[in-house]
C-alpha cells in the first residue's frame, strides 16, 4: 500500500470509529467514477465525512482571508495582511509535509 493509501485508510478508519461516516448522504451507493486524481478523490471522501485535512482547511482560510483583505479598510489592512501571511506560511508547511510524506 502506498503512503497516500495508508494515510487515507487511517483517516477513514478513524472517521468510521468516531461515527463520522454514519448517515451520510449517498450512504450505500457507489462512489461513482474513480477516474482522476487519487488525492482529490481521497480529499472529497474525507470532506463528505467531515474530516478535512488541515491543508484543505488552511486553503479555505487563505481564500477567505484574501476576501477579507480585499474589502478591508486601510487602517486594518496591515493586520489583515499579517493574518494572511501567517495562514499562507502554515499552508506551505502542511503542503511540504504532505509532499515529503508522499516522497514527491
Amino acid at each position: 500500500m502506498t503512503n497516500w493509501a495508508t494515510l487515507a485508510e487511517r483517516q477513514i478508519l478513524r472517521a468510521r470509529a468516531e461515527g463520522q461516516l454514519d448517515d451520510l448522504p449517498g450512504a450505500g451507493k457507489p462512489l461513482g467514477s474513480l477516474e482522476g486524481d487519487a488525492e482529490a478523490i481521497g480529499f472529497r471522501i474525507m470532506a463528505e465525512a467531515g474530516a478535512l485535512p488541515r491543508e484543505i482547511a488552511l486553503r479555505k482560510a487563505v481564500e477567505a482571508q484574501h476576501r477579507i483583505l480585499r474589502d478591508a479598510p486601510p487602517q486594518t489592512a496591515q493586520a489583515e495582511t499579517a493574518k494572511l501571511a501567517d495562514l499562507q506560511l502554515r499552508l506551505d508547511i502542511e503542503a511540504e509535509a504532505r509532499r515529503r510524506f508522499l516522497g514527491r
